[in-house]
């Protein structure tokens, strides 16, 4: 075993000679400083980081009340202000995305192209599926569909509340609408667009480093744009910039993850719904990601993203089967049919009235996923290597986009199905009527055979699924702030570990999910223009290769 190995990050043999090309490293400007603690440090970037983080932490719990009131006032001000440059952020991710897909480009081969694939498609998916949205998938599986189905969330004829009227279903024809409604809506927030933001990190990042040998590290996706500026100032910004974005997406996730594990301890063991058991649960799960960053990338996170994925295949598997299965099995088509019709008006910003769902919904979720960015894309570029461009995008864009049709499908299908069949008054408790998020997919389940065990699994997915993201995590801002090494000290990761923990728990005691979301949204809002550029920069890089 390599001492890369030994750090976690694999060295696969045949793929450590750096790409010849007309790209010149300033490595004055990126070579590593060995700081305190045997910590490697790449210029202003990690104590940059570092310090604002701990200011940040110390600040807000210091003052709780106030924080609380101000993480409110910041998510409402930019989701309602700035609602309109998001979706048309995420449009243009989507449309350069399917430009590259079928153009010539897609023929270059990451990482040049004798270049071969790391890892096989089966631990590639897992990977792709337990860093880019596992947790929220969890969360929002059975929530988002039934509240689009059973709530009011706008004014137009293409948004009205079509499924209960004053708490009894419609007839059935407006309770199809309704549903085809709700599954297309969820769609939206969970299909193309997110996953086209990733795909533009993730192939930036993995052509300027694998193919020009770059850093891996997201100033390197700007050299065609500030040349070598990049290795100065400007290339320290927004690498400081990725690592907010990633530590904020990241602790959002986290946040609702803790929300949930604690709901379903509750839900099936009786443990009281706490923000200080949510405390104790992230810094139990943080103490097993760091077990998972001791056994480096092969052993930790690409075993436990195998392990869930198997594990999340059963649960769904599982539900299908005891669930409505005859109205679920047709659900997949009604679903992607619904989601094609709406993609292009859910798109349109312009004369809109539905400003529940567009600012409250989708403006949340597209800050989310760019903040997210960075750390996903990262971990992307990562395992991706050896994969031709068109390969790329098709599995990292159009196949999980089918996954999520599924996993919808399945978890929001049976829902409905159970609050139109009489038989849902639990999901419908907690999502239409008193709104308690986290237990939404645990009132699911108590309505199937072995409701328990269907629990549990769900739980451990759940803390899996956490532990995988924080482990991610700190490999993807351990990377960023020691300027591109993919071989920096284990305990340069041990520390970026111990703060994503640190952070998620303080903005729970700061104001909850309001302050989770707020972290993400503020992040996400400059980060989404840092993204733009990197469209240019991605088309401009990939041109330049031979085809």
């Amino acid at each position: 075993m390599s001492d890369s190995d030994d750090q976690g990050i694999p060295e696969p043999e045949g793929h450590t000679d750096i790409i010849e090309t007309d790209y010149e490293i300033g490595q004055d400007n990126i070579e590593p400083k060995i700081g305190p603690f045997g910590l490697d440090i790449h210029n202003p970037v990690f104590v940059i980081s570092g310090l604002v983080v701990i200011a940040f932490v110390i600040i807000t719990l210091a003052f709780q009340t106030q924080a609380e009131a101000v993480f409110m006032a910041v998510r409402g001000f930019l989701t309602s202000s700035f609602d309109w440059f998001f979706i048309i952020a995420g449009n243009i991710f989507v449309i350069v995305c399917l430009a590259i897909l079928v153009s010539p480009l897609g023929k270059i081969r990451i990482g040049g192209a004798e270049a071969t694939p790391d890892y096989g498609y089966l631990g590639w998916f897992a990977m792709l599926f337990a860093a880019g949205m596992g947790i929220g998938l969890m969360f929002f599986g059975v929530l988002e569909p039934v509240y689009y189905f059973g709530t009011p969330w706008g004014d137009q004829p293409l948004m009205q509340d079509l499924g209960i009227v004053d708490g009894e279903l419609a007839d059935a024809a407006t309770v199809d609408a309704a549903r085809s409604m709700a599954m297309a809506a969820t769609m939206y927030h969970w299909g193309l667009h997110p996953w086209a933001i990733y795909a533009i990190v993730a192939l930036s990042l993995a052509l300027f480093a694998y193919n020009k040998g770059l850093p891996l590290t997201v100033r390197s996706i700007f050299y065609p744009i500030f040349g070598e500026r990049v290795w100065g100032w400007t290339g320290h910004v927004i690498d400081v910039l990725a690592v907010f974005a990633t530590l904020f997406g990241l602790a959002t996730s986290l946040g609702f993850g803790a929300q949930q594990a604690n709901a379903g301890l509750e839900f099936v063991f009786g443990i009281g719904v706490s923000t200080t058991a949510q405390v104790i649960l992230i810094t139990g799960i943080t103490a097993l990601a760091l077990i998972s960053v001791l056994r480096g990338l092969e052993g930790g996170v690409k075993r436990l993203s195998e392990i869930n994925l198997v594990m999340a295949v059963l649960l769904m598997v599982f539900v299908f089967l005891v669930g409505p299965t005859m109205v679920l099995a047709t659900g997949f088509w009604d679903t992607s049919v619904s989601y094609v019709r709406e993609i292009l008006p859910l798109s349109n910003p312009v004369g809109r009235e539905d400003d529940g769902y567009r600012q409250g919904w989708t403006a949340f979720y597209w800050a989310w996923w760019i903040s997210w960015s960075p750390f996903v894309g990262m971990f992307i570029a990562r395992v991706s290597r050896g994969r031709t461009v068109r390969e790329f995008i098709t599995c990292v864009l159009i196949i999980p986009t089918i996954g999520s049709i599924l996993w919808m499908t399945v978890f929001g299908g049976t829902a409905i199905e159970q609050i139109v069949s009489g038989t849902g008054e639990m999901v419908q408790a907690y999502v239409i009527d008193s709104y308690v998020p986290e237990l939404s997919l645990f009132g699911m389940l108590s309505e199937l055979p072995l409701a328990g065990l269907a629990s549990f699994v769900a739980i451990v997915l759940v803390i899996v699924f956490f532990v995988t993201s924080s482990d991610s995590g700190s490999l993807v801002i351990d990377t960023i702030t020691a300027g591109g090494k993919i071989d920096a000290p284990v305990q340069q990761r041990v520390f970026w570990v111990i703060f994503e923990g640190l952070v998620a728990a303080t903005l729970l005691i700061g104001g909850g999910l309001v302050a989770l979301q707020a972290a993400a949204v503020s992040t996400g809002l400059p980060f989404a223009l840092v993204l733009l550029l990197a469209c240019y920069a991605l088309i401009k890089g990939l041109m330049q290769e031979p085809r």
